[in-house]
């Protein structure tokens, strides 16, 4: 007799019990309540005829046979997923929805005060941003486009260069008008250095200690003050007067031309040389007309701020 094939939600509720190895947080994950993932786990069990977790101590563990059907029900997840995310694309013609990711700096100082422009361009596009500082899964999350910064190196996805990385001081032009002016590398001895700090993936961010090196500063040692991780949140501090932060040129561009930062120094250091901020798409995403609009204004805009 052939058994019956549990529907799409049983199918959920197995892959996450099987990632997760707790029948709780697979509950909080589907907005179900942990008795609800219980019974489906039972219902799939009856069904298909195997037992599929056995409890030790207080952990779940997968059985051999649960280990093969959550193997299986997270591959039918994700070719459904896959092929939902390709038929939807195959309409380009007429969507009008543009899902778009991108991290949390590029996002605030430079994507969104520019997507104004980019709707006066396709106004009939319905642009839908999400923010996070970590790639995202493309299909699950039904991403057209991302902006992200890292080492461009992305399986199965098509990757273009957008910013080269140009970093120098900058601050509030209030801070020249101030008792100690900057006219010289070393006046900025005098003053709050905001510290950016961030490393990841082999690569460290540029510091202070690298600037103050190579403005001919040797034994620079940074006084306690403020630390920030994300870039745009150094920025702010700067406009706001609470001192003098490493700008990324892409980022200060903005504020710069509005009067609300200055560069006081010319001097330049370079990013992490194959780290940049990335455009980051599907294979086949070109073909979708408003996607292919998309990334050729973010080059657009990228080359009247210097971008590479």
């Amino acid at each position: 007799m052939t058994r019956h094939i549990p529907g799409t939600r049983s199918l959920q509720v197995l892959e996450a019990a099987g990632r997760h190895l707790n029948f709780t947080r697979a509950a909080v994950e589907l907005n179900l309540t942990p008795a609800a993932v219980s019974h489906q786990i039972k219902e799939f069990e009856l069904q298909l005829g195997v037992t599929l977790f056995v409890r030790k101590g207080r952990s779940l563990q997968l059985t051999p046979g649960g280990d093969i059907l959550h193997e299986a029900a997270s591959d039918a997840l994700a070719a459904l997923r896959h092929a939902a995310a390709r038929a939807r694309r195959s309409q380009g013609q007429t969507k009008v929805r543009l899902n778009v990711n991108a991290s949390t700096s590029i996002a605030a100082k430079w994507l969104v005060p520019r997507l104004d422009q980019f709707l006066k361009k396709e106004p009939h596009a319905d642009v839908r941003l999400n923010v996070s500082c970590g790639m995202q899964d493309f299909d699950r999350n039904e991403i057209d486009v991302a902006i992200q910064f890292g080492p461009g190196t992305y399986p199965g996805l098509s990757t273009e260069r957008l910013f080269n990385h140009v970093i120098y001081p900058v601050c509030s032009p209030r801070l020249l008008q101030g008792e100690h002016p900057l006219t010289a590398p070393e006046d900025l001895l005098r003053h709050t250095l905001i510290q950016q700090s961030w490393s990841g993936q082999g690569v460290v961010w540029p510091d202070w200690h690298m600037w103050m090196l190579a403005a001919g500063i040797e034994g620079f040692e940074p006084k306690p003050g403020l630390h920030y991780t994300d870039t745009h949140l150094a920025i702010q501090a700067a406009i706001d007067g609470h001192g003098i932060a490493l700008g990324d040129e892409a980022l200060v561009a903005d504020d710069l031309a509005a009067g609300r930062l200055v560069r006081p120094f010319a001097l330049s250091i370079g990013g992490p040389p194959t780290f940049a901020y990335f455009v980051i798409f599907p294979p086949g995403m070109m073909q979708n007309p408003l996607a292919a609009s998309f990334i050729h204004w973010l080059h657009t805009e990228a080359q009247t701020d210097g971008g590479a």
